[in-house]
């Protein structure tokens, strides 16, 4: 064994002639270890939460979505994109017509987008999931219906036990004339609401309905807003919209989920590493308490300091003595906070003991994933700032060599 190493476990192990300094490497390994165990607990929830959040979004956004890229509508009816739908890989071929409209409820209003969907929009996806209040129904006994986001429903006070009160929907006619009255120049239907859907912001100002309902509110028998989809498990999702926006050419766009979603993986990159980099400043502070711990410890083995100087030992002995003393303190507080870390969140996927306190959340429990690139993140994040103290420390602890020696 490496001398430095060896001499370095013994004052790690052995008891100090001053107690305090017991104490103070004890509060810096506990110090570590919380740090460590906090960084694997806290980087775990957010990739549960990432999970959780992007497989509510999946619900909405397809995998590839096409859109125009001048104007709002186009016609799906192409030889090319009617084909993406007949494609074995296609689980869901949803034609989309969107449009902002005015929503009135009794007597309250509102403005959100009407999403008129086709019937492939329920192939591929979980909607119940997404259910707050009633059922994802927009069909039933030839009878159409609409479901809103949260948004509205809180907007409006829409209440589903109410099978009586229609939404009604206005949007402006495409060759509006010039009335006396203003409102001869909207258009306006009456359905009813079968359940309220919740999941972000972004999405719940939203009303499903029927693509047949939408075209005929807002007078567009042929032309579509956008065409989702989505494909069977295990195909090459992104070598698919490489040919898609090689054959389509320039007059659309071809996105993928993250491209329909860039605020949200942003926000969410965002917020994982902005809390990482706060409990990475707790870390160094625990960590470098080590300087305090094994200047004190010079001062301690004084003697024997001097003891292996006379017989030989340079000051890169020294050097080393101290600085393998301050990793080993930072490796094992490191390597008890990454076991107490792991399971933790291992008693947390099984038993979902911590809960998300309200009994509307989509979760019952927060959602813990472990990564394995987290672990060696944490670790390394360990290493590199104990490296530096130690370092720092070690030199200190050569300086005081010359105070010793005249002291001696």
């Amino acid at each position: 064994m490496n001398t430095s190493i060896y001499i370095a476990k013994r004052y790690l192990f052995s008891k100090k002639q001053t107690h305090v300094i017991n104490v103070i490497s004890g509060i810096s390994m506990m110090g570590v270890l919380v740090g460590s165990a906090a960084l694997i607990i806290i980087l775990s929830v957010f990739n549960g939460l990432e999970e959780v959040i992007l497989k509510l979004y999946s619900n909405f956004t397809p995998e590839l979505k096409i859109e125009p890229r001048l104007g709002k509508t186009f016609d799906p009816n192409t030889p090319y994109l009617a084909g993406l739908g007949r494609d074995v890989r296609v689980v869901s071929y949803t034609q989309v017509l969107q449009e902002k409209a005015l929503i009135k409820y009794a007597d309250r209003q509102f403005i959100g987008t009407v999403k008129g969907v086709s019937d492939d929009f329920f192939k591929g996806r979980t909607l119940d999931s997404t259910i707050q209040f009633g059922s994802f129904t927009l069909k039933d006994k030839g009878q159409n219906f609409a479901v809103i986001g949260a948004t509205v429903q809180s907007n409006l006070g829409v209440s589903l036990k109410s099978q009586l009160t229609f939404l009604q929907i206005f949007s402006p006619k495409r060759k509006a004339g010039n009335s006396t009255d203003p409102m001869n120049d909207f258009t306006f239907r009456s359905i009813l609401p079968s359940g309220v859907f919740g999941i972000q912001q972004d999405f719940d100002d939203i009303i499903i309905t029927p693509i047949e309902f939408t075209r005929d509110l807002l007078d567009e028998p042929n032309q579509v807003s956008s065409l989702e989809l989505i494909y069977k498990k295990g195909t090459d999702v992104d070598a698919i919209e490489k040919r898609i926006e090689e054959k389509i050419g320039k007059d659309f766009t071809v996105k993928n989920r993250k491209e329909q979603n860039t605020g949200l993986y942003k926000t969410i990159n965002y917020e994982r590493w902005s809390i990482f980099m706060i409990l990475t400043f707790v870390l160094i502070i625990a960590i470098f308490n080590i300087i305090g711990s094994l200047t004190m410890l010079v001062l301690d083995k004084r003697k024997d300091i001097a003891i292996l100087t006379s017989l030989g030992a340079n000051k890169g002995l020294i050097r080393r003595i101290f600085f393998f003393e301050g990793m080993m303190i930072s490796v094992i507080g490191c390597i008890g906070g990454l076991i107490l870390g792991l399971i933790v969140c291992l008693v947390q996927m099984q038993f979902h003991i911590i809960k998300m306190g309200s009994s509307l959340s989509v979760l019952d429990a927060y959602p813990v994933a472990l990564k394995v690139s987290d672990i060696g993140l944490v670790f390394f994040t360990v290493i590199v700032i104990a490296v530096i103290a130690s370092g720092i420390s070690s030199n200190l602890s050569v300086k005081r060599l010359d105070e010793i020696k005249a002291d001696l």
